[in-house]
């Protein structure tokens, strides 16, 4: 091998470690199918965000504890615990895409999936999470859909599409979901 061949190699090889490596696909759903298909809908408040390592020291999680303000679905009691992949513990951090954010004090409402017996799960990763922004006064609240970095795929000609998932008023959020429940096959909601 020529040293031309060697630095080009290097050169390659250092450039495409560079690159992030953000390739997180995944289906679109619409907001039907967040509700039917959750084990637990609840609007509440974000009281802690710790990341810690998993229990073989092998990966990083967080732990996200969210007060419950109203169960729109499911009995997941006064406060649910969701744990995602993911985070930061001093100087080492590990980041997986697609997924969604919390902070500490953000109002939300989450579509969850049962992760054990009292851990849970973002549905559809980022999709399964609204932000709710009040005005000022504090009455009217819109509930805004977690902007994801993931490649969304139509779930029939899984060709890359945009999210079905729009803000709403937090009332009509409520109710989309409360409807979709309603309007589920017999057996498939509990």
């Amino acid at each position: 091998m020529s040293i031309r061949q060697v630095f080009r190699t290097l050169l390659l090889a250092a450039f495409l470690g560079a690159v992030p490596a953000s390739a997180t696909t995944q289906l679109k759903v619409e907001l039907s199918e967040l509700a039917q298909g959750a084990d637990a809908v609840v609007h509440g408040v974000v009281r802690r965000v710790e990341s810690r390592w998993s229990g073989d020291k092998m990966r990083i999680v967080t732990d996200v504890e969210i007060q419950v303000t109203e169960s729109l679905k499911g009995q997941p009691g006064g406060t649910v615990l969701v744990t995602q992949p993911g985070g930061r513990v001093g100087d080492v951090g590990q980041v997986v895409h697609g997924l969604a954010s919390f902070t500490a004090g953000e109002e939300v409402v989450v579509f969850l999936e049962k992760r054990g017996a009292r851990a849970f799960r973002v549905s559809s990763m980022a999709q399964g999470k609204y932000q709710v922004k009040r005005d000022a006064d504090g009455k009217a609240a819109l509930a805004v859909p977690e902007p994801s970095e993931a490649l969304l795929l139509d779930p029939v000609t899984r060709k890359p599409t945009a999210s079905a998932l729009q803000p709403l008023s937090l009332e009509a959020l409520k109710a989309a979901v409360r409807t979709a429940l309603e309007s589920a096959p017999k057996g498939q909601t509990p």
